[in-house]
């Protein structure tokens, strides 16, 4: 593992390593126990996409590893104003032990890894969140205590969020069910490596169909950021597409519910739904810093 870019590049026994880490960096955290892997390490985190959660949990994620976090906006950096990204990243590579992108284009993401000699970590692109996916496994397994026979429920935009999903979910053993209207399906790439895993995955236009017997229901925002411009025809498309009473009513008693965050209440998820689940949810908000940090050590620690 030289970079995270996207789930489809983590084998299963990669993600379930990086969920172990997590785990034993949570458990060190929570007992005072120090952990500075990265000592010495900096990180650059090129923002081109604006984040609480992302930019909060790493900086305080490197801090704790005792490392070194650099902010580096738009503003402060010349990709987009002439300067090829290749060019960029040999110069970063040589002054930093890492950069955390979080921008549009997932190819932007693959040349730095390309062009570059450090280990490069996807923050989020239009294409994939698998830093996100990670907290959301290791959510998952701290609440069911395995991934043994669970099936994930995805309700909404066949997104970035929904791709990672997928896959990740896939990779270590659920069954994955996905509802998305017809014109917000995941592209064709995410279809095809789901399609190989058999009956153990399943895409329909109806939530109620979805949702049956789920362990772990799953929800987005509708319009995600750079789409605002779309919000109320998305609003249109993604009417019906809401977790709520008659949704859970089809998954297990005991089903759990994650949201990546921020949540518009009423929308994609009911107020009621949302604080029911609150613990799993801000549970799951934590995690990102845990599982981040479980990837920086796997990446850039001696």
């Amino acid at each position: 593992m030289k970079h995270l870019l996207k789930m489809l590049d983590l084998s299963t026994d990669e993600i379930i390593d990086i969920l172990n880490l997590a785990d034993q960096l949570k458990y060190e955290l929570k007992h005072g126990i120090p952990h500075p892997h990265l000592k010495g390490k900096t990180l650059g985190m090129i923002f081109q996409k604006a984040s609480t959660r992302t930019r909060v949990s790493f900086e305080t994620g490197m801090y704790q590893l005792g490392g070194y976090p650099l902010f580096l906006s738009s503003n402060d950096l010349q990709i987009g104003r002439g300067e090829p990204v290749q060019d960029t990243a040999r110069v970063l590579s040589r002054y930093l032990d890492g950069i955390m992108i979080r921008t549009f284009e997932q190819k932007e993401v693959e040349d730095l890894a390309q062009y570059g000699s450090i280990p490069i970590i996807n923050g989020l692109t239009d294409f994939c969140h698998p830093c996100q996916v990670l907290a959301d496994l290791m959510t998952i397994r701290e609440f069911k205590g395995s991934f043994d026979g669970l099936k994930m429920c995805f309700i909404g935009d066949g997104n970035n969020m929904a791709n990672s999903l997928i896959v990740g979910c896939l990779k270590v053993g659920m069954s994955v069910s996905i509802a998305c209207p017809d014109d917000y399906q995941p592209p064709v790439e995410i279809l095809e490596f789901a399609a190989k895993y058999g009956d153990k995955f399943e895409m329909t236009n109806s939530p109620v169909v979805a949702a049956k017997d789920a362990d772990v229901l799953i929800t987005d925002v509708w319009a995600s950021m750079g789409q605002e411009g779309e919000a109320e025809k998305r609003k249109k498309a993604f009417a019906g597409y809401q977790i709520n009473d008659e949704l859970m009513a089809q998954a297990h008693a005991d089903a759990m519910v994650l949201h990546c965050l921020p949540a518009h209440r009423e929308e994609e998820i009911t107020e009621k739904v949302f604080e029911s689940h609150a613990n799993e949810i801000f549970e799951e908000a934590e995690n990102r810093l845990h599982a981040q940090k479980a990837v920086m050590v796997k990446l850039m620690a001696d």
